[in-house]
């Protein structure tokens, strides 16, 4: 059998410590979800992480004489905290704009990205000082340094920047040429019905 002492000043104390770790990081994916257009799973999601911060927060306050239990409860939402930031860089769920601005001719980089299997978009435009080449690429968040270290080794001086994307919508060739089609044969029915 467990001493009372034991219970109360190490047992308690780590379990409330352990809870806060685990509804904070919840907190943290629910943000996730809520941002990348997940109505679905973030409901899901607040209901637990609020199960488990209601289990801790009792806990406390049946032992409000117990100081231990404090500092567990704010050492576990700071573990949490940090944990939510590792977890959300290992999903690494959706889709990020990136934005390249260089004064150089941004062919070399254009074909470095596009054979890395990045699709681009390139403007040319007028800087404060001088002609500017725009260069810009949706890719998924978890190849993003990859996208980055192809950058910095074609303009370490350019200037770049990333965007969370929360809705996209791309066609596809297939897509794209069966939507050709359906326009192509409506405009022949419109082209008989005119005569």
């Amino acid at each position: 059998m467990m001493q009372p002492e034991i219970l109360e000043y190490v047992v308690l104390p780590i379990l409330i410590f352990l809870a806060r770790i685990v509804d904070v990081t919840m907190g943290t994916i629910r943000i996730i979800f809520i941002s990348r257009g997940l109505k679905y799973f973030a409901p899901i999601m607040g209901f637990f992480e609020i199960l488990v911060w209601l289990l801790a927060i009792t806990q406390i306050m049946q032992n409000l004489t117990n100081f231990i239990n404090y500092i567990a409860y704010a050492a576990g939402f700071a573990s949490g905290t940090f944990m939510g930031i590792i977890l959300e860089d290992k999903i690494a769920m959706g889709y990020m704009s990136v934005s390249v601005l260089t004064k150089k001719n941004p062919t070399r980089l254009i074909e470095k990205l596009e054979s890395s299997g990045y699709k681009t978009t390139t403007i040319d435009a007028k800087g404060n000082k001088s002609n500017v080449h725009m260069v810009f690429t949706i890719v998924k968040r978890k190849k993003i340094r990859s996208v980055v270290r192809i950058i910095k080794d074609f303009d370490p001086r350019a200037f770049y920047s990333i965007e969370d994307v929360k809705y996209m919508h791309e066609i596809h060739l297939t897509e794209a040429k069966q939507y050709a089609k359906r326009r192509r044969i409506f405009s022949m029915m419109a082209k008989r019905k005119g005569k």
